[in-house]
């Protein structure tokens, strides 16, 4: 709708724009103000817009647009010293609008935002054009984003129905595992019960045969014992009839000493005659030997690793520190990076062998820490605490290939343990003998110190 206010007919400057400039229009209208604003003197810029005269096109487009549209809008003489700059600038674009023929191939947001500048007759009819085609560009792009989303979407719910049919079937392999293994546990189990049950029943028939063997061993035992009692009662007249006959022998009386000296032989040989009729076999059994306990033998990190203790439990790291001559081979990085990452290397290092340094005054363990040498840019000045081994790997050797070499150098027996959380560094070791202990573990060991 073109409304006039004075002048007579194709007067483009009575003409009035009765709807909001379209924002695409309206910023180029600013740029074309701010590329015009450095050509004029501060006495021919508007009041409001002398403070921005030293700034740069395009901080005064972006600090002075609403001051600089205001100004256009409301100063004629203003906007007609902006459209003479502009029509020395594009003097083809400005040529074609006088002529009433806006350019075909013109943008036509440029072609709207010259007419406002310009006010050609017309020049209403073209910036509501302008504004016409930039809202059916943005319904087109909004339309052909919507498209492209549409297809995408469609890609995604077909990607996740695959997806949903593979992960089913993976399920239900696994289920159908899972079923399979779940029987073949409980036939197993229902054969263990069996084994159990005659395990039971063979230590209950062992028991009664022991309780047995015991019951005619205190009857033995209380015979022998009764037979000693008599013994040693014959062996005391024995005694009383020797003296008896050393008496008599200071005073003469031989045949005295020869009566006594045949019943002392009597007496040995009714001893002698009675072992050989109760047949008593010689004493093989101590009564120590008779207690149940369990002898001492050497302990393995197997044998702790099989004990009732979780992985994560750092008394499994006490244990295994407690076996002789243990040693404790400790991945240095690995376990600073897992416990204290934010600290600088050199912070970390020194934290660390604090702490194993009180460990290994407290187990009596050796205690070695490895470092790799690549992470440095030049050598270590470092002391290393009491009871630490401290290693660097050497250049083009990392600390997982050192401590393979030291685990290696060990002779076989040793218990070697070693703290590293790289599964690449447990299994070998484990390979190779050493008892592998997650870093985690340590870190929990170290901070109950």
């Amino acid at each position: 709708m073109v409304e006039t206010a004075g002048g007579g007919p194709g007067d483009g400057a009575a003409e009035v724009l009765d709807r909001p400039l379209p924002e695409g229009v309206r910023r180029r209208v600013v740029q074309i103000v701010s590329d015009g604003f450095g050509g004029l003197t501060i006495a021919e810029l508007p009041a409001q817009l002398r403070q921005y005269a030293r700034f740069a096109p395009n901080r005064r487009a972006k600090f002075a647009s609403n001051a600089m549209a205001a100004a256009l809008e409301a100063d004629p003489l203003f906007r007609q010293r902006i459209g003479e700059k502009f029509r020395e600038a594009q003097p083809e674009l400005t040529g074609a609008l006088d002529a009433g023929v806006p350019p075909p191939a013109a943008d036509p947001l440029d072609v709207a935002a010259a007419a406002y500048v310009l006010r050609p007759a017309g020049w209403v009819k073209l910036v509501a054009a302008a504004g016409e085609e930039a809202q059916r560009a943005d319904a087109e792009r909004v339309d052909e984003e919507n498209r492209a989303e549409l297809e995408r979407l469609r890609a995604e719910l077909a990607a996740a129905r695959d997806h949903t049919r593979t992960e089913t079937e993976r399920l239900r392999t696994e289920l159908e595992s899972a079923r399979k293994e779940a029987e073949s546990l409980h036939r197993k189990l229902r054969a263990a019960l069996s084994d159990v049950k005659r395990g039971e029943a063979a230590l209950r028939k062992a028991q009664g045969e022991t309780e047995a063997v015991r019951a005619e061993g205190h009857a033995q035992v209380s015979a022998a014992e009764s037979e000693t009692r008599r013994l040693k009662a014959r062996l005391g007249e024995a005694e009383a009839a020797l003296e008896a006959t050393r008496r008599a022998a200071r005073e003469g009386r031989s045949v005295e000493d020869m009566r006594v000296r045949l019943l002392l032989d009597t007496v040995l040989d009714a001893a002698q005659g009675l072992r050989r009729e109760l047949a008593l076999p010689p004493v093989s059994v101590r009564p120590a030997e008779t207690v149940d306990a369990v002898e001492p033998g050497r302990m393995t990190p197997k044998d702790i690793a099989a004990r009732a203790l979780s992985e994560n439990d750092p008394a499994i790291l006490d244990q295994l520190l407690a076996l002789p001559q243990a040693h404790l081979v400790v991945d240095g990085y690995n376990v600073t990076k897992t416990g204290y990452p934010q600290m600088p290397l050199e912070k970390q290092r020194l934290r660390l062998l604090g702490q194993l340094s009180q460990l290994a005054a407290q187990s009596g363990a050796e205690v070695t820490c490895v470092f790799d040498g690549a992470e440095l840019a030049a050598p270590v000045l470092l002391a290393p605490p009491r009871g630490v081994r401290v290693l660097f790997s050497k250049p083009g050797v990392t600390a997982d290939e050192l401590i393979r070499q030291l685990v290696r150098a060990e002779p076989p027996g040793r218990p070697v343990i070693v703290v590293s959380t790289d599964r690449e560094v447990a299994d070998g070791v484990a390979r190779a003998g050493a008892r592998p202990v997650a870093s985690a573990v340590l870190l929990k060991r170290l901070s109950r110190s």
